[in-house]
């Protein structure tokens, strides 16, 4: 299991400054967002929650678009999303400019997304992860950094669109 470590390209638990983390879900994703909410916050984060507020049934895009809505104009830094595939509230992120939503399932995946690609959204799977392997990646994704250099060549690339 991963554990808060200070692996090259990763920000350390002690140094970093907690930010204001913003989440979204449809009713398939809504309790394990719930899950991940309670244990940011109870890691120091504070958490803007775009909903859904409940397990009943809703469409993903109402609740994706808010939430990238927030990352694009600057509000928010980064965000973690749910959705029972994971596709449908991804696909919608990445309609905003600005937005880099990353579907996470694997820990070298979340880590490259964040190295690599500089990826402001973290989504992930409900229906086909465990809490502890969302909690691993939504760690993972929040504390493991850009590495810049030929990376950021592309993104510039990304968002010139």
């Amino acid at each position: 299991m991963w554990e808060w470590s200070d692996h090259p390209g990763m920000e350390t638990k002690k140094n970093m400054e907690k930010e204001k983390i913003g989440m979204a879900s449809d009713h398939a994703g809504f309790e394990m967002k719930e899950k991940i909410k309670s244990r940011l916050e109870a890691a120091g984060y504070e958490v803007e929650d775009f909903g859904t507020h409940s397990a009943d049934s809703c469409d993903y895009a109402d609740f994706g678009h808010l939430l990238a809505s927030a990352i694009s104009t600057g509000k928010l830094k980064r965000g973690v999303a749910f959705c029972g595939s994971g596709n449908g509230i991804n696909m919608t992120l990445n309609h905003h400019n600005g937005v880099r939503s990353a579907y996470c399932w694997q820990e070298e995946i979340t880590k490259l997304a964040r190295q690599h690609n500089d990826a402001n959204i973290c989504v992930m799977p409900a229906r086909f992860l465990t809490e502890e392997q969302c909690w691993t990646f939504a760690q993972l994704f929040l504390t493991t950094g850009f590495e810049g250099g030929r990376h950021q060549r592309r993104i510039e690339k990304i968002d010139r669109f």
